[in-house]
């Protein structure tokens, strides 16, 4: 089965969460906006000065120049944040101050610079047609207007817009809950004294930090010994508590592969498996009682490469954003790639101004430390041979 198939396959057995919270509006950022944002007022209310000068009516001044100045009475000080409580009269300026409330009956306002600054008389050397300078009732945004669309990742733009219509809270909808299952009778947990043979769980907080930092939730975290019985329970309690369940290790055909099996015993519905792809061939995915099982590899690299791959599409579909999907885009091939793959491979690389790095001479799913450099992976057809200064599709990782 091709990547394009088995992601369609598993992000077709999503389904929307439905649950909204509401949060506090300083809290919203990064979460997923459950309804659309539509303003029950005009954004200014008022009309304001778009800098420091004269409100003018455009009329009074239009025959004023450089050599005919003309000269008109002010009729007062405004400052951004006063009420404009100042009649228009034949003749006449308001001094007012970028963002101030311009009265009723002037029309436009004649910068500073084009003026001698007068506080009681103001001569103006420029005419100005209507509405210069001059931020109308609404500009920004109107009554009735449909700001934020639902389903939107609300960022800084978006707080703001919301705190510009005096909103403390948000509906968003719930983030989703993800458990993580890591099998391996040679994992041991940071923090324990390591024994020969052993490694440490370094997956778990790969995929942990990946998946907080989007502001989801890591509910549920396990690391099971090869043991059918407690992978069973560990996978059992995940898919009644959480919406997307992964498991790394175990996926492969050895004696202690034992995932596979698990899930064939308790009934769920394969979706894909060896997927024509390279790291991480053996990368499965099954549906149990309604939740997404995505079986990762034991490796590192290979764990992430594919996580990367299909997790954040799984969760676009559960959240209802495409927020979440990684970027592909194509780059010109800065460095060597002699190999010509057997399967379909993702290389680790970095992009940069339109060209793709290789890090690494070496590119073995066991080895993991050489991806802290890369922003990327090079998708290589198989069976294709590659060359610097050829364009090749990427995929972005989510960093």
């Amino acid at each position: 089965m091709e990547i394009e198939q088995a992601l369609k396959l598993i992000t077709q057995a999503a389904s929307l969460i439905a649950e909204t919270v509401e949060v506090p509006l300083e809290q919203a950022y990064g979460n997923i906006l459950a309804q659309d944002i539509i303003s029950e007022a005009s954004v200014p209310s008022f009309p304001r000065s778009a800098m420091d000068g004269y409100a003018v009516f455009s009329k009074d001044i239009e025959s004023a120049s450089n050599d005919t100045p003309v000269t008109l009475k002010v009729a007062g000080e405004i400052f951004a944040g006063d009420d404009a409580g100042i009649e228009y009269a034949p003749g006449s300026a308001v001094r007012i101050m970028t963002g101030g409330m311009i009265p009723e009956g002037y029309d436009a306002v004649v910068r500073q610079e084009d003026t001698d600054y007068g506080e009681k008389e103001v001569r103006v050397f420029v005419s100005l047609p209507p509405y210069r300078n001059y931020c109308h009732i609404g500009e920004e945004i109107k009554k009735g207007q449909t700001v934020i669309k639902a389903g939107t990742m609300i960022g800084r733009t978006e707080i703001g817009l919301m705190a510009s219509l005096g909103m403390l809270n948000v509906r968003v909808r719930r983030p989703a809950r993800v458990a993580v299952i890591s099998t391996g009778n040679e994992l041991t947990e940071v923090g324990q004294s390591l024994s020969n043979g052993r490694i440490y769980n370094s997956i778990r907080y790969i995929l942990g930090t990946s998946i907080r930092r989007e502001k989801l939730e890591v509910g549920y975290e396990a690391t099971c010994i090869d043991d059918k019985d407690t992978i069973r329970s560990s996978i059992c309690r995940a898919v009644k508590e959480y919406d997307i369940v992964l498991t790394t290790g175990g996926v492969s055909v050895g004696e202690k592969d034992l995932v596979p099996g698990v899930l064939d015993d308790l009934g769920a519905v394969r979706l894909f498996s060896g997927v024509n792809i390279q790291p991480g061939t053996p990368t499965m995915a099954s549906v149990l009682e309604g939740r997404v099982i995505l079986s990762l590899s034991g490796n590192p690299y290979a764990a992430m490469a594919n996580f990367d791959l299909y997790f954040w599409p799984v969760i676009a579909r559960l959240m209802g954003s495409d927020a979440y999907l990684p970027g592909e885009s194509e780059a010109v091939l800065a460095d060597r790639y002699d190999k010509v793959n057997r399967m379909r491979r993702l290389v680790r690389a970095r992009e940069s101004d339109g060209r793709v790095y290789l890090v690494a001479s070496e590119h073995m799913s066991s080895v993991f430390g050489n991806t802290a450099e890369c922003n990327c992976y090079i998708d290589i057809p198989a069976g294709c041979r590659i060359a610097p200064g050829d364009r090749v599709r990427i995929k972005r990782m989510r960093l």
